[in-house]
């Protein structure tokens, strides 16, 4: 059964437009219950790299001892999780012009050389290609794509750098300036990707 992975960064659990958006997203995509839909909440427990999981990740797999192992077992998981995925939805608000830091500290733990991608001698190469990638992105007051979003433009690249280049930017963004014609906008979206 194909699986679709739903990434939620937003601080909040209620009233979030992403975390909403997302869930309408996929229960469209869903609506023959074809799907595994697994869900990974970036606001429980995704610590930040530090100094012990770089000398772990830079240690090669063959020679890392249990302490290593045990300071890369959550990204581990992350990366299986993410390699499992056939459908990647994200959801994003933009949080000072970016991601959420919770969604930088996944994106750093799945984005590892010889897992998610590998270098060459033309660059790096992503290898979690053939996956389609859905980027829910819910703005306030940044308009998606404009020279202040380095959000979208950002989730583009690095998706694209571990080998997801199809990817499908859903936009709710004005939503402090009228609501309701920027959801209708982003659910008239969801209709249309979905059908």
């Amino acid at each position: 059964m194909p699986t679709i992975l739903s990434i939620q960064s937003s601080a909040r659990h209620e009233n979030s437009h992403s975390r909403d958006l997302s869930k309408e997203l996929i229960a469209k995509l869903n609506k023959s219950g074809n799907f595994d839909v697994q869900e990974r909440d970036l606001t429980q427990t995704i610590p930040h790299v530090n100094e012990k999981w770089l000398g772990a990740n830079w240690t090669p797999k063959t020679d890392r001892n249990a302490e290593q192992k045990a300071h890369l077992e959550l990204s581990d998981k992350l990366v299986e999780q993410l390699k499992a995925a056939d459908v990647l939805v994200i959801g994003a608000p933009i949080y000072n012009f970016s991601v959420p830091a919770a969604l930088k500290a996944w994106i750093d733990m799945v984005c590892r050389a010889g897992d998610t991608f590998k270098y060459t001698e033309t660059g790096p190469k992503g290898l979690l290609e053939g996956k389609k990638a859905y980027v829910v992105i819910a703005s306030g007051g940044v308009p998606v794509d404009s020279p202040y979003d380095f959000a979208t433009p950002y989730l583009r690249q690095v998706l694209g750098f571990i080998g997801i280049t199809d990817v499908e930017i859903i936009a709710a963004d004005g939503l402090v300036a009228n609501e309701a014609a920027s959801l209708a906008k982003a659910n008239a979206e969801i209709e249309r990707l979905a059908a």
